[in-house]
C-alpha cells in the first residue's frame, strides 16, 4: 500500500462541536414554515448533505420551489443564531498540525454547504491550516454517497490509496470505503462504535487521536 499523504477532513461533529445545532436549525426552519421536525430523527441524519437532509425531513427536494426557499432559509439561521458560538473540539488544530508536520495535504471533505464550510473552518480556527476545500457544492451526491471524497482526492490529486479519511459518522465510513479510502472515525460526533464499525480505527476525539497518534493509521501511512 502506498504511504498516505493526503488526509480527507470531515468538518462537522469532527473538527468543531456543531451536530446538535445544525439538528436544531432544521428543527427551526421547520417551525417557521410550518413543518413538524423532530430534532431525534433529523440529528441521526447529520453528515449527510441538505439534498438528502431536507426530503427526508419536509418530503420536498430540493429542486422544489419550497424545498429550495426550507434549505436555503436554514442556512441563514445556522450561520446567524448558531455558527457564533461554536468551539472547536479540543486539539482540533494541534491534530491538524501534527498532520500537516508529518506531511499529510490537508483537503476537507464536508457535506456542508460552501457557505456553511467557510463559515465553520473560520469559527475553528483551522482555516489557515487546510490546503484544498470540497463541500457539496463540488459534488453531485453528498455523503454517503462517495463524490466529496473522490472531488476530494481530484482535488489533491491523490489516488485513494495514499489518502485517509477522519470523519465522525457512518456517512463519512461509507463515503469513503465506497471511493476505496480507509477511513478513521471519531465518536465526539454522537455515533458510538457499533454505528463506526467498518472504520479502521475508531478514537474518541481529535485530543485523544492526538495522543495515539504515533499508533494510528494516519502514522503507518
Amino acid at each position: 500500500m502506498s504511504e498516505a499523504k493526503v488526509a480527507l477532513l470531515d468538518v462537522d461533529g469532527t473538527l468543531i462541536d456543531s451536530n446538535d445545532q445544525h439538528a436544531q436549525a432544521w428543527v427551526d426552519v421547520g417551525r417557521e414554515f410550518g413543518i413538524d421536525v423532530d430534532f431525534h430523527h433529523v440529528r441521526r441524519l447529520i453528515g449527510m448533505g441538505g439534498d438528502k437532509v431536507l426530503p427526508a425531513v419536509t418530503g420536498l427536494q430540493e429542486d422544489d420551489p419550497q424545498g429550495k426557499k426550507i434549505k436555503e432559509r436554514r442556512g441563514e439561521i445556522f450561520r446567524e443564531q448558531y455558527l457564533p458560538g461554536l468551539k472547536p473540539f479540543p486539539d482540533a488544530r494541534a491534530l491538524l498540525e501534527r498532520l500537516r508536520d508529518d506531511g499529510y495535504t490537508l483537503v476537507v471533505a464536508t457535506s456542508a454547504s460552501k457557505e456553511d464550510m467557510d463559515g465553520l473552518l473560520k469559527q475553528a480556527g483551522i482555516r489557515d491550516l487546510i490546503e484544498e476545500k470540497t463541500s457539496s457544492s463540488d459534488a453531485e451526491e453528498s455523503k454517503p454517497d462517495p463524490d466529496i471524497v473522490q472531488a476530494a482526492l481530484k482535488a489533491a490529486d491523490a489516488r485513494p490509496e495514499q489518502a485517509v479519511m477522519l470523519g465522525d459518522t457512518p456517512y463519512d465510513v461509507e463515503a469513503s470505503g465506497r471511493a476505496g479510502v480507509r477511513c478513521v472515525a471519531l465518536r465526539c460526533g454522537g455515533w458510538g462504535d457499533g454505528d463506526l464499525g467498518d472504520a479502521v480505527a475508531v478514537y474518541e476525539d481529535p485530543s485523544d487521536l492526538l495522543a495515539r497518534y504515533s499508533e494510528s493509521p494516519f502514522a503507518a501511512g
